[in-house]
């Protein structure tokens, strides 16, 4: 009942009272981006969503137009980066328009993170096991989200992803709800220390 019914209720609410509040920042960081450099305010990317759908997310613009060309990992110090964008990730903002993504049915609040259709792997390359996070909505922030963000190996990431599908519950919900806040505030976890995806061939041997 919660799953399907009352969490889509509660995303809906949240989202348009999140879209209310956070309007005069959205209004400013729109501003900001455009002056500070060339290309579209908003950066769409396709994602891999519930039941394996593709769908494009929506994120401020944070670095600069080709910025996917020099790799998927963001490191300390990375020159794509803008000044804006460095101020709007390190705060999370630039995590605010998937509050259009969850209105539109395609996002939740809590639940596993969208992953890239081709990193950590392409859809078809997930064991049995780790489909099982592509059960639910994905979210704009997770239980892998809180026990170490960016810093944390794929796998495990993934493990996390599982383990919320199967416990997921109001509580639980706003248990995270309230990590994730802490973890905002004080801005931890938010940049790749490294490359946090196994080789191909390490994969493979898990698989078997």
């Amino acid at each position: 009942m919660y799953k399907r019914v009352l969490k889509r209720g509660l995303d809906i609410l949240l989202s348009i009272i999140g879209l209310i509040l956070t309007s005069p920042i959205l209004l400013m960081t729109s501003i900001a981006i455009r002056i500070e450099s060339k290309g579209p305010i908003i950066f769409k990317q396709n994602r891999i969503g519930e039941k394996g759908k593709v769908f494009k997310i929506y994120k401020f613009r944070s670095m600069i137009v080709g910025a996917e060309k020099g790799g998927v990992y963001e490191t300390k110090g990375d020159k794509r980066v803008t000044k804006v964008g460095k101020f709007i990730r390190k705060t999370s903002i630039d995590e605010l328009p998937q509050l259009l993504n969850i209105l539109k049915g395609e996002m939740s609040i809590i639940g596993p993170r969208p992953v890239l259709t081709y990193h950590p792997w392409k859809y078809e390359e997930y064991n049995q096991e780790q489909l099982k996070r592509f059960e639910i909505k994905p979210g704009v922030t997770g239980l892998a989200q809180v026990n170490g963000r960016k810093d944390v190996e794929w796998n495990r990431r993934i493990e996390f992803d599982v383990e919320y599908v199967k416990k997921v519950s109001f509580i639980y919900d706003l248990r995270i709800l309230f990590k994730t806040i802490s973890k905002v505030f004080l801005m931890k976890d938010n940049v790749n220390v490294g490359e946090t995806v196994v080789s191909s061939s390490e994969k493979i041997e898990e698989k078997v």
